[in-house]
């Protein structure tokens, strides 16, 4: 049971509510009663964030992702942090570990009033934000990775446009035949990549297959089976968009075991922050998103709704531009 819940139940506004436990002079005896008598009913109990915020501050930040195992989320929290230091706060780190269920008890621990605020980017078995919802009577931001239909700051990349260049690169350089390597269908970030994938080949004729369309998320093992079959298959794509690194370096692996050539058998493009991409054989073409600018961004957001009273009332889109790397593992 949370605020928005009880209020819903009374059919009042989460602002009356709010007062009337608190005990408002702005409300009148038989509307707090009213309020106290459901809360008790219901079991409902104050988030205790709320009253601790209201007497001092912790002087510290969460930061909560699904894995630092990247060349991605690591800058990420590099520029959050840059930005913690310059106002004295210190960053807590939080691993879901791309599991739902940890995220769920990450967000629960945080609700206990330990930090000033949270930044959060969901984990791939992410399928709902009801756990999130709680976390409305705190700042909060997220990054990436966000839920589309929960009303915080979010700052993300272009991924829809980016989706769209890195297939229009592969079809400049001779493919017709263009593969998608998915992850999670629940991610914005997936679905709009794709979503750009599809308007590329529409807007140059050429006729979706959904067959190409390769949803990667089971474990490494199962990923690279289905990659295999992909690349076994009598008309195999000539080109591979991946919408995350590791399923590029998987292509890799694959081609090598399968004695195909890249670029001459089959172009490769992903998403990547790895300052190694140019040093694979042959070059990596990525899309590079701007990892670090993306957590200084965040944290300046963030640390203005801790500043401000009325800070659920912040709702910032912020989206920022990924630039196409052409390497050789794209060359015509």
């Amino acid at each position: 049971m949370n605020l928005k819940q009880l209020a819903n139940e009374l059919n009042l506004s989460i602002s009356t509510v709010s007062k009337a436990l608190r005990d408002s002079h702005e409300i009148g005896a038989t509307t707090k009663s009213a309020v106290l008598a459901k809360a008790k009913e219901l079991n409902y109990q104050v988030n205790p964030y709320a009253s601790s915020l209201r007497k001092q501050k912790s002087k510290t930040i969460a930061v909560v992702v699904p894995e630092v195992a990247n060349d991605f989320f690591g800058p990420v929290i590099s520029g959050i942090e840059s930005v913690a230091q310059e106002r004295g706060y210190h960053v807590l780190i939080y691993l879901t570990h791309e599991d739902m269920q940890k995220e769920i008890s990450v967000i629960r621990l945080l609700q206990n009033g330990r930090v000033d605020g949270i930044m959060i980017s969901l984990s791939e078995e992410t399928t709902n934000t009801a756990h999130l919802e709680e976390l409305k009577e705190m700042p909060l931001v997220f990054f990436d990775r966000v839920p589309e239909k929960l009303d915080a700051p979010k700052i993300t990349t272009d991924d829809y446009n980016s989706g769209f260049n890195a297939t229009e690169h592969l079809i400049r350089n001779g493919c017709k035949r263009i593969a998608f390597l998915s992850i999670s269908q629940n991610l914005s970030i997936s679905q709009k990549r794709m979503n750009g994938y599809l308007e590329a080949l529409k807007k140059n004729k050429i006729i979706r297959d959904s067959s190409l369309i390769v949803s990667c998320t089971g474990t490494e093992e199962k990923n690279n089976d289905l990659i295999r079959k992909l690349l076994r298959r009598k008309k195999r794509p000539d080109g591979i968009f991946a919408s995350v690194e590791k399923l590029a370096l998987s292509v890799y692996e694959i081609c090598a075991d399968l004695k195909l050539k890249i670029p001459r058998d089959v172009k490769v493009i992903c998403f990547s922050n790895s300052q190694t991409a140019s040093l694979l054989n042959p070059s990596l073409t990525t899309i590079t998103q701007p990892a670090y600018e993306i957590g200084r961004e965040a944290a300046i957001i963030l640390f203005r709704l801790i500043e401000k009273s009325r800070h659920h009332f912040l709702l910032e889109q912020t989206i920022l531009n990924s630039e196409l790397i052409a390497r050789n593992s794209t060359k015509a």
